[in-house]
């Protein structure tokens, strides 16, 4: 594992801890198709992804500050490890273990990381979301 990397969220809370702190505020904030990717055996860039799309750029934003708000309350911190916006139909959260990117509807098919990373298994992240 690289050494340089930022380990926030082992230090403050443990990963899968704040894998369903992600999950759960994206829920809150009506996330469609939320994936989470185990990508501990993948790469060494991050143990989890996780990928959802927005309906529209407001809510884009929404679920990027929900996000970035609950983890920081959770101990792990993304201030600075945020990139893109609503207008560029992707939003990139570092967490450090866990990678979590926000796309527009047409972005999420463009880019496709699903697909990309087809060889990570999918977590169950069911029981992290309101029914």
């Amino acid at each position: 594992m690289n050494k340089k990397r930022q380990k926030v969220s082992e230090e403050r809370i443990g990963f899968k801890k704040l894998l369903e702190v992600v999950v759960k505020a994206a829920d809150d904030k009506k996330a469609l198709d939320i994936v989470a990717l185990d990508m501990s055996e993948v790469t060494f860039v991050a143990d989890y992804f996780v990928i959802m799309e927005a309906m529209n750029s407001r809510q884009l934003d929404a679920i990027a500050d929900n996000i970035a708000e609950a983890a920081e309350l959770a101990g792990a911190k993304a201030a600075g490890h945020i990139e893109g916006d609503a207008k560029t139909g992707w939003v990139l959260i570092d967490l450090g273990d866990i990678v979590v990117s926000v796309f527009g509807h047409d972005e999420r098919g463009h880019f496709n990381l699903e697909k990309l990373w087809s060889d990570a298994p999918m977590v169950d992240i069911s029981g992290f979301m309101a029914e």
